[in-house]
């Protein structure tokens, strides 16, 4: 899938209130790359850093997929930038597809949350 098609997708499968500015940067193999802004004014909520690992997982994954199981691990606060995160699967077994990804405030040098899943096919 092209960088153009999974923003596309991405515009359709999510509701407006979890896009946050989202804009595929990279999608190479099964490797992705996003980036999500704040409105002007706007912190970064846990709720809204759920949203992004979930829209970072279901990215690398399948947008169509279920989610089985989940685990997020906070490493430090997130500031107020941009969050870029970085996606792959990292096994695929039949129905079930394995991801992880990396969210970092407004560079990829320090990450605030990893999250591991796993999904099935519906």
């Amino acid at each position: 899938m092209t960088e153009e098609e999974l923003q596309k997708s991405l515009d359709d499968f999510l509701p407006a209130s979890e896009r946050h500015d989202v804009y595929v940067e990279e999608c190479d193999g099964q490797d992705v790359r996003l980036r999500f802004s704040l409105a002007p004014g706007d912190r970064w909520t846990s709720v809204a850093l759920l949203s992004l690992v979930d829209t970072s997982l279901r990215a690398a994954a399948g947008l169509d997929h279920v989610l089985s199981h989940l685990t997020v691990t906070v490493l430090r606060p997130a500031q107020d930038a941009d969050v870029i995160s970085l996606s792959r699967v990292i096994r695929r077994d039949g129905a079930v597809v394995h991801a992880e990804t990396w969210l970092f405030s407004h560079a990829v040098v320090e990450p605030m949350i990893h999250a591991t899943a796993s999904f099935e096919t519906p």
